[in-house]
C-alpha cells in the first residue's frame, strides 16, 4: 500500500475562522492553550492525508469516528486564535452535499449506499445532541466562490511563490482579515447587490456566508486560502492573481451604476478561472 502521507492533495480552497481562545469554554479553551504550544503542529495537507486514509478500506470510512482534537493555530497581535478542524461534523456535511455532485450509480461506486445511510442516521443523532454544532472550515472544490472574495481585500493579499508546509516548496496565496472587516464588507456588498440585481445564487450565498461569520467571536481573524487550487493554476497566473480586487471593484462599480465598469471585472475573474473550470472538466 503506497504511504499517504507523501501525497500531496490539491484543488481544495478553504475559507477558515480563527477564533481567539477567549471564546471557547472551559475545559476546551486549555485544551487548545496546551496544543498551541505544541512544535510539531499539523497542516491543512496533513487534515486531508488522514481523510484519504480513511477511504482506503473497504468499505470506505467516509466519516472519522471520532471527532478531531487537532486545530490551526495563528497568533495575532500577541493573542492566540485557533481554528479547529471538526473534521467529523464536516465530513457529514459533505456526505450530505455528494448528491448533488454525482449522478447516484457513480455514487454508489464511491460510497455504498449502506455506507451513506449509516452516516446519515449517525449525523441525525449527533444533531440531535449538538443544535448549535457549525465547522470553522468552509471547503470549495476546483473554485474559490465569488462570495468568499467579498470578505477580503486586496491589501491583504499574502503570496509566497515557494512557501507552504515544512519540507515542501508549494506555493501559498491566501488573505485574512479581521472579523469586523468581514461583516463590513458582506453588509456594504449585499446592499451594492440588491439595489442593482434580483435575488439569485450570489445573493444567497452571500447572506449564507454572511450568517455563518455572526457564529464567530467579533475578534476573530478570517482567512481566505487557495490551498491545493495553487496546482491547478500556472505559476504565472498564480502570482497575478487579484481576483479580490475584481469583485471589490466590481461592487463598487454597481454601487455608483456603472454596469459596464462592473460587467468587465466580472469579465476578468471569469477568463481568470476559466482553466481552473477546463482542468475540472477533464477530470
Amino acid at each position: 500500500m503506497p504511504k499517504v502521507s507523501s501525497v500531496v492533495v490539491p484543488y481544495a480552497a478553504y475559507l477558515r475562522v480563527y477564533e481567539p481562545l477567549a471564546a471557547f469554554p472551559q475545559p476546551e479553551r486549555d485544551h487548545w492553550a496546551r496544543y498551541a504550544r505544541r512544535t510539531d503542529l499539523p497542516s491543512y495537507q496533513d487534515e486531508l492525508r488522514r481523510s484519504l486514509a480513511d477511504l482506503l478500506p473497504t468499505p470506505p470510512v467516509p466519516v472519522p469516528v471520532h471527532e478531531s482534537a487537532d486545530a490551526f493555530v495563528l497568533e495575532t497581535g500577541g493573542v492566540v486564535c485557533v481554528c479547529p478542524w471538526r473534521t467529523r461534523l464536516r465530513s457529514w456535511q459533505a456526505l450530505e452535499e455528494l448528491a448533488g455532485d454525482f449522478a447516484e450509480p457513480v455514487l454508489d461506486a464511491l460510497l455504498p449506499p449502506v455506507v451513506r445511510r449509516q452516516a446519515a442516521q449517525d449525523y441525525e443523532r449527533w444533531v440531535e445532541r449538538n443544535p448549535d454544532a457549525r465547522p470553522w472550515i468552509r471547503t470549495a472544490t476546483w473554485q474559490v466562490p465569488i462570495n468568499w472574495f467579498v470578505l477580503v481585500s486586496d491589501e491583504e493579499r499574502e503570496y509566497d511563490k515557494g512557501g507552504g508546509d515544512p519540507g515542501a516548496a508549494v506555493p501559498v496565496l491566501r488573505y485574512r482579515t479581521p472579523m469586523v472587516q468581514a461583516r463590513r464588507r458582506v453588509a456594504r456588498g449585499l446592499r451594492a447587490l440588491r439595489e442593482a440585481m434580483d435575488e439569485g445564487p450570489l445573493i444567497d450565498g452571500l447572506v449564507d456566508v454572511g450568517r455563518w461569520l455572526e457564529e464567530f467571536h467579533p475578534r476573530s481573524v478570517v482567512e481566505l486560502d487557495y490551498g491545493g487550487l495553487v496546482h491547478a493554476l500556472p505559476a504565472g497566473a498564480l502570482e497575478d492573481d487579484h481576483s479580490a480586487a475584481d469583485v471589490a471593484e466590481g461592487i463598487e462599480a454597481l454601487r455608483h451604476g456603472d454596469g459596464v465598469a462592473a460587467g468587465a471585472a466580472y469579465g476578468r475573474l471569469v477568463e481568470r478561472w476559466r482553466s481552473v473550470r477546463d482542468r475540472r472538466s477533464a477530470n
